[in-house]
């Protein structure tokens, strides 16, 4: 038998459908959450919650308007209610392009799927309420995990952000939004001395604390540190660390200092704990951390997970839900 509700879907995902397959297949892929549609799905949520309908309407542009009149959006919009209840969350799942959003959301009585496309007037042209199904092939487009970072004092990024001129492991599925980050002076350079040494650089022997819960699933700790300048190809990462959160998400740390690992795998490691030295070690020509995030643990399989950092001071300025890019001085 079928639900009143879900006759009331299938109804909305019929009358929006040509709308919206037009307006899916016309957008590029995007990197990064797109701001607007934070924004409308906070405006959706709490117009629905509260009945304020024709608030809701009111978003919509001209074309949503003509093929959802006021009073067809208020008998889906009760309908909604009545058989799901007042949204309780809108979880951020999947953006696939720059006006298209996909939130999983918790009703009081149902998990649902809600698809938001908004336009180059910050309006909504088309969405799509459907019961939530598992997408296993789903690759999460950022961090679900609030993260903090993972080393003090204050460092460079090296290589990050989006594209090869920003980040040359973009070309890498799993490591495309890795970081590399070093420490520098105030003129810039990231070691004293003549560089010779691994002690020379500012880097070498700083702490790695975890940046969330976790557990330890790899921990690789007799990988010597090279002689700057050179580096080791046959272990490529170097002495390493993965944490595996509560979500799900891998944490990757490379090229740490040999034998300064703190950690085993197996371990419940906790937010802050300290994990290791940054070091020297794998496929490194300086000291150095390489930090990224990947859906699996398996490097050669996984696909990699842009990293967003919850609070963080970049270029001394505070920034919320932030992800660095190449010549950021971030942290304090």
């Amino acid at each position: 038998m079928i639900s009143p509700l879900y006759n009331q879907l299938f109804t909305m995902k019929r009358i929006l459908s040509s709308l919206l397959t037009l307006l899916f297949v016309s957008v590029a892929a995007a990197q990064t959450k797109n701001a607007s549609i934070e924004l409308i799905a906070a405006q959706f949520q709490n117009n629905y919650n509260e009945g304020t309908y024709e608030s809701l309407f009111n978003l919509f542009n001209t074309d949503m308007q003509k093929s959802l009149p006021l009073p067809k959006a208020i008998v889906f919009f009760n309908g909604l209610k009545q058989g799901a209840g007042l949204i309780k969350t809108m979880k951020f799942a999947k953006l696939q392009g720059s006006t298209y959003s996909r939130y999983i959301t918790q009703f009081e009585k149902a998990l649902m799927t809600v698809d938001l496309a908004v336009d180059q007037d910050k309006k909504i042209a088309g969405f799509i309420v459907n019961p939530y199904k598992p997408d296993t092939t789903l690759k999460p487009e950022q961090n679900s995990t609030l993260l903090a970072f993972p080393l003090k004092g204050s460092w460079k990024i090296t290589w990050g952000g989006d594209t090869k001129e920003q980040n040359y492991h973009v070309e890498s599925e799993s490591q495309k939004n890795a970081f590399d980050i070093i420490k520098t002076d105030v003129s810039g350079k990231s070691y004293r001395n003549s560089g010779k040494l691994n002690t020379d650089y500012f880097a070498f022997g700083q702490e790695i604390s975890a940046p969330c819960d976790g557990e330890v699933v790899l921990a690789i700790n007799g990988v010597k540190d090279n002689t700057p300048g050179e580096m080791n190809s046959f272990d490529v990462g170097g002495n390493t660390v993965i944490l595996k959160t509560t979500k799900n998400e891998y944490l990757v740390f490379c090229h740490l200092k040999h034998g300064s690992m703190l950690v085993k795998e197996g371990q419940q490691i906790k937010k802050g704990q300290l994990l290791g030295q940054v070091g020297n070690s794998g496929h490194s020509s300086e000291a150095h951390l390489h930090f990224h995030l990947q859906n699996k643990e398996n490097m050669n399989t996984a696909t990699g997970i842009k990293c967003f950092f919850d609070q963080l001071m970049v270029n001394g300025i505070m920034k919320s839900d932030y992800s660095p890019v190449r010549n950021d001085q971030v942290g304090k």
